[in-house]
């Protein structure tokens, strides 16, 4: 394993080397559709849009966004958010909830990789990366991913990587951070099912949205 490591943080860093003076040698590729005009109602899930303080906006550097608090019927909260990069360059690039989320309080107390299966799609399954939040005696489930140039990534590591070889092979830099979060209320495992639920539900209408290979 610390070899392992070791040689992905060496590639990361070379190809980052060579690789960085083509960041902002490309245009501008805009999502297939506006993300304010992304669907609030989702099943039985209806949604409130809400917004960050512009000052989140600014730092993060997006072009395009979406942030969204669904409830269900049975009293159930999910935040989605969904930030697009038409092009990313230094200064501009996606941020890791593994870096903001403490700055807001939460500690990071688990870090995992899971599987959703994605019925009826293509991919038939995702890796996305799975955070146990807490701030006192809350607690939350996020659920995050990085979807790009038609990959779906669950490391921050190969998220970086990706975006060097496509500005050189396919001479592209935009990408998209897609997370949802729910705070736990019953029990870790009941909440994680009904996100990875509600991720099935929107999976096939993010690639409405958002551009592919």
């Amino acid at each position: 394993m610390f070899l392992y490591r070791t040689i992905l943080i060496c590639t990361l860093l070379l190809v980052t080397f060579f690789g960085a003076h083509h960041l902002s040698k490309f245009k501008k590729t805009k999502p297939l559709k506006p993300l304010s005009t992304f669907p609030t109602k989702i099943g039985e899930w209806s949604g409130e849009v809400q917004r960050f303080d512009q000052r989140i906006y600014d730092v993060l550097g997006v072009d395009d966004f979406f942030l969204c608090d669904y409830h269900s019927s049975e009293g159930r909260i999910i935040n989605l958010y969904i930030g697009y990069y038409e092009s990313q360059r230094e200064g501009e690039l996606i941020h890791s909830p593994k870096n903001c989320m403490p700055g807001a309080g939460w500690n990071i107390t688990r870090t995992s990789v899971t599987t959703i299966k994605i019925p009826n799609g293509n991919p038939g399954k995702i890796h996305v990366i799975k955070l146990i939040l807490q701030r006192g005696k809350d607690r939350q489930v996020v659920l995050y991913w990085f979807q790009s140039r038609g990959r779906i990534i669950s490391s921050e590591y190969w998220q970086k990587i990706y975006l060097v070889i496509d500005s050189i092979l396919k001479r592209r830099t935009d990408g998209s951070f897609v997370r949802v979060i729910a705070p736990i209320s019953d029990s870790e495992k009941e909440t994680e099912t009904y996100v990875k639920s509600f991720i099935q539900r929107i999976f096939p209408i993010l690639e409405q949205y958002l551009p592919g290979p």
